[in-house]
């Protein structure tokens, strides 16, 4: 074959496959923005059901002063984080198994908190809020895990991260240093207002993951 005739044919053999690579390019960028777009629609609509749901809780009260300290401290790391650039350089996965596996825990988590605040009613509240009129529930979700609310978002969280960015680990432990705290100071305040009953309670459960922690 002559040399002209041979760079015609890789030329001609090239435009197939670079077509074929850009087409299953676009192809994963479709599938990985069709995924950021269930996640960032299953958080809004968790989020906007919570607060509509807020307004049917009981009266109580926030020590502010607890809330102020744990959020400044959490404040304080994601800014150390962005100073040494730990927030950077995380690209989006691409992977579809890491997607699906993100994605059931994700439905999984979210179930689970919605379950939990349908359960407790008018008894849920804001981390660390001291109920005016307390009632202990210790049926349902609670029967399994003393915090399933705390538990669930956790676990949203961490399917998130699987399926869109490790990144959302960070936030996801961040948010557990935050819920661990609150549930320590809960607990403590339950335990003075059920001393006959949340002692034993909290014996017969784990605090967020069943028959773990």
């Amino acid at each position: 074959m002559l040399p002209g005739a041979a760079a015609i044919g890789l030329i001609a053999l090239a435009v197939p496959i670079s077509s074929s690579l850009t087409a299953r390019h676009c192809g994963t960028l479709t599938s990985v923005r069709a995924v950021e777009i269930v996640f960032a629609v299953g958080w809004a609509a968790f989020w906007l059901y919570w607060l509509v749901a807020a307004f049917s809780m009981k009266r109580g009260r926030v020590p502010w002063s607890r809330e102020l300290r744990i959020r400044a401290l959490i404040v304080v790391i994601v800014v150390i984080l962005g100073r040494f650039g730990v927030l950077r350089g995380h690209g989006l996965n691409t992977d579809p198994w890491r997607a699906a596996l993100g994605l059931a825990l994700f439905v999984s988590g979210l179930g689970f908190a919605i379950w939990a605040r349908v359960h407790i009613g008018r008894n849920w509240g804001t981390p660390m809020t001291q109920k005016d009129e307390p009632e202990l529930v210790t049926s349902g979700p609670y029967h399994l895990v003393r915090h399933p609310i705390y538990s669930g978002i956790l676990v949203a969280g961490v399917g998130s991260a699987i399926a869109l960015s490790w990144l959302w680990l960070m936030a996801v432990g961040l948010a557990g240093v935050y819920l661990l705290y609150s549930a320590t100071v809960e607990e403590r305040h339950l335990t003075e207002q059920f001393p006959g009953s949340y002692p034993a309670y909290k014996r017969s459960t784990k605090m967020l993951l069943p028959f773990i922690f």
